[in-house]
């Protein structure tokens, strides 16, 4: 009577599980070309007549919970490299001051040449908004330097 199949058995059988040995090592490879590859956007500054103080303070708050707003004399008023109409404001600021569990600190970097007009108008805007931390930059704190986080 023959044996079927020969008397022999298969050593090996088909693996019923992805093997995950290397799945860290391709995460971390997949990390460092994100990060080697990925462009992070820096703020392009305006040329404006910065107005002159005597004395300054240092905003002392996390770098992503700052939003400046820039008037130039003309009433064009940008947000964070944005071309805002001043009666948009408010909408564009009140979801950013939520979003930031009401830490947000409004910067105003207005011109020296600007109508007050125009800065009074932006002021209205943050108030409807609901911003209550609001800063105006001038020149010197321009050359303060501020310490990085």
């Amino acid at each position: 009577m023959p044996i079927r199949g020969g008397g022999f058995q298969r050593k090996s059988k088909a693996a019923s599980q992805i093997p995950t040995c290397s799945m860290a090592d391709i995460a971390f490879l997949l990390l460092i070309f994100f990060m080697v590859s990925t462009a992070f956007r820096t703020e392009r500054s305006r040329i404006i007549a910065w107005p002159v103080a005597e004395a300054t303070e240092k905003i002392d708050e996390k770098r992503q919970n700052i939003v400046h707003l820039w008037i130039h004399a003309d009433g064009q008023v940008w947000i964070n490299d944005q071309l805002v109409p001043i009666p948009q404001v408010s909408n564009v600021v009140a979801p950013l001051y939520v979003a930031t569990d009401r830490r947000l600190v409004v910067a105003i970097r207005g011109d020296r040449e600007a109508p007050y007009r125009f800065v009074d108008a932006v002021q209205k805007e943050l108030q409807e908004a609901g911003a209550v931390r609001v800063t105006f930059a001038t020149r010197l704190e321009q050359m303060v330097t501020r310490e990085v986080r």
